[in-house]
């Protein structure tokens, strides 16, 4: 029979005489089993296990082992350790992970298991080049196991495990990272090389233990060193303490061990097995190495029991034995991540019963789904994804229109971080953070031209204070309007005061307003929507769709002659001359020709550092002047042309009323100064002493204007109020 060694063996030396696997003198072999004693361990030398040390002793016939209790050793190992002070403020960083950074306490686990697969990733790159490191310690794993009775819960990974030295780098220093510090030392040695992008950052996520613990104790084993160190810090504290682990029970052979004590207010919700279970399958099931749980199970067992005699009474031997099966209860690990993460491999190489299998296990369906698709996206933003069709429609109609049904999974490195997102995206801030790349993409990218366009926003003649998408402006299209109508300005103030509108917004026909450098460029290389053409109101040939060709055609006739004068007058400025259909309160217009620049295009291509003069000259040559028939000026015009052609004035009129015309379009007059000074003798004509000089200024202007030198300068007459439009010189060639 086994001795039983009682606790006063602690406080005083005993001797017990035990049998053992030990050589007699006399050749006998003795046997030594107990509780204390290690399993396949030669007593010769003896030995120590458990705080108390073993020596075997020969006593005449008899072999004696004496244990003796190491209490003076015990109390000089079992110290409080070295005190170390924290680099930075704790409490900030318990404050701010506590009320900002995680908004779930629940994620802890998530961050201690992604940093137990850090270590495991870790150690497995560097086993590549030393496979040393690895020794006998086992598999690359992570175990997890609760004691709810005690509210405490440990993480256990055979990892990479920690020195006394990264102890006080990686978890003494707030935000410092031990795997940042790997991966910049693997960028350093471009010699080494590898697929490093699931080695992660153990630093702040480490703390998030303190979500949930009042007391957090971290016991690592690095094979770096032949000693195993413990990290011990508390919630509230300022400072933490490392010691040597030298309780032979607790040795690791490789690795980290993370001992929760958790908070009274979190025992109930965070000790349970089921529960630690669940979390691991939500948010690391697909994390790469095997995640074993500590659970509870039950299994049928075969037992035999007596019958009960019936009547008479049966001896205690004699009575039958039947069997029964019976379930029972035991705990054992359970492994918590089986499902793999299918998106990461390459979609050639995975089955469709594979997809169908991990959609099933994933969103719990029990339906094949209808349809999927694997893609990458890449880009500034880099994923993979998996999409699914369900293979039956949601039987409440609250899972279609609730914003925030969980039907997108997030995960980074394999961990799942969030399925929390809003169905209703701001478009707005979208827009305006990535507006720029959408139309670069109908440029850079016209494979996809189908799915970008519909994304596309604009200002428009209707629309100037929120944008609209091209559906809306084809929605709202009028019965007879066979195109999408654009004008590409420099600002919105320009786009709604430029003469091009005029007639558009008379009937009604909504403009795109393209007011950014790339729109002009974008929607050029789109030409067309939804069988709508895109057309730049600024170009020659605007068809509106109504025209009255009987009237066309006689105000043609009419005012060919004058079409013709002005081309005259302007030569190689202006292609040509025509009426317009587009003006109905401007006198006049430039237009660009159907193949040219528009006056925007022509304003960016100037801008251009390294510009081609050569091609601007080529491209900005034809130009169209339209005249609006209708307008007061035109008609004087034309009075001129057929009274007096001749005319410098006339002339002068003319090139007056092309660079007018030059800069409400858009462009960029030649020489800004030359239009200066035809505007202000324009104006010394218009006005010439309406509202009275004096007598001085008055021989002045006589003098130098000889039209006027017949009149009498002393003669004084009340002066008589004209409007400006009527004002007529005496010798005004335009003079009906």
């Amino acid at each position: 029979m086994a001795p039983v060694l009682s606790r006063s063996l602690a406080t005083s030396a005993s001797l017990i005489s035990l049998s053992s696997s030990i050589r007699h003198p006399n050749n006998k072999v003795f046997n030594l089993r107990g509780v204390f004693l290690p399993q396949n361990n030669g007593l010769r030398k003896g030995f120590s296990c458990s705080g108390l040390k073993w020596k075997p002793e020969k006593r005449s016939d008899r072999v004696s082992v004496r244990c003796k209790a190491a209490v003076a050793e015990k109390e000089s190992t079992d110290t409080s350790g070295e005190k170390f002070e924290y680099q930075a403020e704790v409490s900030r960083l318990l404050d701010l992970i506590v009320h900002s950074l995680y908004s779930h306490k629940e994620v802890f686990l998530r961050e201690l298991v992604s940093n137990a697969s850090d270590a495991l990733d870790k150690l497995r790159f560097l086993s590549v080049t030393e496979p040393s490191l690895l020794g006998d310690a086992g598999d690359l794993e992570i175990r997890i196991r609760s004691d709810p009775d005690n509210g405490i819960i440990t993480i256990t990974d055979t990892g990479i495990g920690m020195t006394k030295e990264e102890l006080v780098d990686c978890l003494g220093t707030i935000a410092q990272s031990g795997t940042s510090k790997f991966l910049k030392a693997l960028k350093e040695n471009k010699d080494v090389g590898a697929d490093n992008d699931l080695i992660g950052q153990f630093g702040v996520g480490f703390y998030s233990a303190f979500l949930v613990s009042e007391k957090v104790v971290v016991s690592t084993k690095s094979p770096k060193s032949d000693k195993q160190y413990v990290w011990e810090s508390e919630a509230d504290s300022s400072s933490y303490v490392i010691k040597e682990e030298t309780d032979p029970e607790k040795i690791l052979r490789r690795g980290t061990e993370i001992t929760l004590y958790l908070k009274e207010d979190d025992k109930y919700e965070f000790s349970e097995a089921v529960r630690i279970q669940g979390l691991v399958k939500n948010y690391s099931q697909f994390v790469a190495f095997p995640i074993y749980t500590w659970v509870e199970k039950s299994r049928t067992v075969e037992v035999e029991e007596e019958e009960e005699p019936k009547g008479e009474e049966v001896p205690e031997g004699e009575k039958k034995k039947t069997k029964k099966t019976k379930t029972e209860k035991y705990w054992d690990w359970e492994l918590a991540n089986e499902t793999k993460p299918i998106w990461m491999r390459n979609p050639k190489e995975v089955e469709k019963d594979e997809y169908q299998e991990f959609y099933k296990k994933t969103f719990n369906e029990f339906l094949d789904p209808l349809a999927y698709t694997h893609f990458t996206t890449e880009g500034e933003v880099e994923f993979r994804s998996v999409l699914y069709i369900p293979g039956m429609g949601p039987l409440n109609n609250e899972e279609v229109i609730n914003p925030k049904t969980k039907n997108i999974r997030l995960h980074v490195k394999r961990v799942f971080i969030s399925d929390d997102f809003d169905g209703e995206l701001d478009y707005k801030k979208f827009w305006e953070n990535f507006g720029k790349f959408l139309k670069l993409g109908c440029v850079e990218d016209s494979g996809n031209h189908k799915r970008i366009t519909p994304l596309l926003r604009f200002y428009t003649s209707k629309s100037e204070e929120e944008l609209t998408s091209l559906d809306e402006y084809v929605e709202n299209m009028g019965e007879n309007q066979k195109a999408i109508y654009y004008l590409a300005t420099d600002s919105l103030k320009s786009a709604k005061s430029a003469p091009f509108l005029e007639k558009l917004l008379q009937k009604d026909i909504e403009v795109l307003y393209l007011i950014e450098p790339i729109d002009e460029v974008a929607i050029q290389n789109l030409q067309t929507y939804k069988e709508k053409k895109f057309v730049d109101i600024s170009k020659e040939d605007l068809e509106l769709g109504d025209d009255d060709e009987v009237k066309d055609r006689e105000t043609k006739q009419e005012y060919n002659l004058l079409c013709d004068w002005i081309k005259q007058q302007l030569g190689e400025k202006v292609a040509k001359v025509q009426v317009s259909k587009r003006l109905s309160s401007s006198p006049c217009v430039l237009v660009s020709g159907k193949f040219g620049w528009s006056a925007n295009m022509e304003r960016l291509m100037k801008a251009q550092t390294l510009g081609d003069q050569s091609s601007l000259e080529f491209m900005r040559g034809r130009r169209i002047l339209e005249i609006n028939p209708d307008h007061p000026i035109i008609k004087d015009m034309n009075a001129a042309c057929k009274n007096a052609p001749d005319s410098d004035d006339a002339k002068r009129a003319v090139d007056l009323l092309y660079d007018t015309a030059l800069i409400s379009s858009g462009f960029t007059p030649d020489s800004p100064a030359e239009l200066g000074g035809k505007i202000y003798e324009m104006m010394a004509m218009a006005l010439g002493g309406r509202w009275g000089r004096s007598d001085g200024d008055k021989e002045e202007a006589a003098e130098g204007n000889a039209a006027e030198s017949d009149a009498n300068a002393s003669e004084v007459s009340e002066p008589q109020v004209i409007e400006p439009s009527e004002v007529r010189m005496e010798s005004d060639p335009w003079q009906d």
